[in-house]
């Protein structure tokens, strides 16, 4: 199971966050936003398939790859009953157990500030990336 989010990078970019990452449908960013990683997202929670959020929560694993052009990080991070997936503008990955509606996935083992700084320098002038999200069959599976 797998879904594809499309964003764009912004000089704002800061990626500091030391316990989140966030994607957003936003088409702006202030400074303070230092989890955001990606504004004008294609999607935000609730545009997610139902197959995945199903898959989600009965907590998967997930297994999840930023790219942005030929760079890439893949991290993995976890499903949980109780997942909401319902927010109409981000999406929030969380080394934490909270959940809110923007909450994808918790336990997750990288944060903003763990996302390669030359993946960030590319975002900051602007370009384009993508989170691949993929819900492992296997929640016992091990990288």
């Amino acid at each position: 199971m797998r879904d594809v989010i499309r964003f764009k990078g912004h000089p704002n970019i800061k990626a500091t966050h030391s316990t989140t990452i966030e994607i957003t449908k936003e088409s702006w960013l202030t400074p303070k936003g230092d989890c955001i990683i990606g504004i004008s997202a294609d999607k935000a929670c609730i545009d997610l398939s139902s197959e995945l959020k199903e898959s989600i929560r009965k907590g998967s694993k997930l297994k999840l790859t930023i790219v942005v052009g030929d760079k890439s990080f893949q991290f993995f991070a976890h499903g949980a009953q109780g997942l909401e997936l319902s927010d109409k503008t981000s999406i929030v990955i969380r080394k934490s157990n909270f959940v809110s509606s923007r909450t994808l996935a918790i336990r997750s083992e990288a944060a903003a500030s763990d996302v390669p700084r030359d993946i960030i320098e590319c975002l900051k002038k602007g370009e384009a990336g993508m989170l691949v999200i993929e819900a492992l069959e296997d929640p016992n599976y091990l990288p």
